[in-house]
């Protein structure tokens, strides 16, 4: 297959969202992904980008503040919704309903992101706590190796999270159309 050609009804090319994600890794507001999507013709607002969220199909925003006095604060999506919203807009166009999409992996896979952001928020808190202890400490060390190993597993019982969810999603689809 093309790397330059969109997969199975894609909107956005497999490079382009792996361009994105490496230019926008630490988020971006709405606006913006609304704005990714325009050129290639796709309808979706402001509005429905919200109503995404609020249904469960994207995660929530992260309000972060805007350098500068007064600028107060602005709500940044993670880079994945664009992944998402590709997969969403795919799926609409093969004919499924929002309620069937709620009921597929997309949903599955929203919370397994979360909880792994949540729980690298929780490494990097221990990684600057080990960043206080001195660096030949044998405690730093054994910490850090215990560390290393608990987000290893955490990758693993991830993935094995996310395939559980694909196969019950995929199991459920197969129940529904018989």
């Amino acid at each position: 297959m093309d790397v330059d050609q969109p997969r199975g009804g894609d909107i956005l090319r497999p490079d382009e969202l792996e361009r994105i994600e490496r230019e926008f890794a630490h988020g971006l507001p709405a606006r913006a992904i609304v704005e990714l999507f325009r050129p290639k013709g796709v309808r979706l607002s402001e509005a429905t980008f919200r109503k995404y969220v609020q249904a469960g199909l994207l995660p929530r925003s992260r309000r972060v503040g805007r350098k500068g006095k007064h600028q107060g604060s602005q709500g940044l999506y993670p880079v994945d919704a664009v992944r998402r919203i590709n997969a969403i807009k795919r799926m609409m166009a093969e004919g499924l309903t929002l309620e069937d999409i709620k009921t597929s992996f997309v949903v599955f896979k929203g919370h397994i992101d979360q909880a792994e952001r949540e729980l690298e928020l929780v490494y990097q808190a221990f990684d600057r706590r080990l960043a206080t202890l001195r660096p030949g400490d044998r405690a730093r060390r054994d910490f850090t190796t215990q560390l290393i190993d608990v987000r290893a597993r955490t990758r693993e019982l991830a993935q094995d999270v996310a395939r559980l969810g694909s196969a019950l999603s995929a199991g459920a689809q197969g129940a529904v159309e018989h």
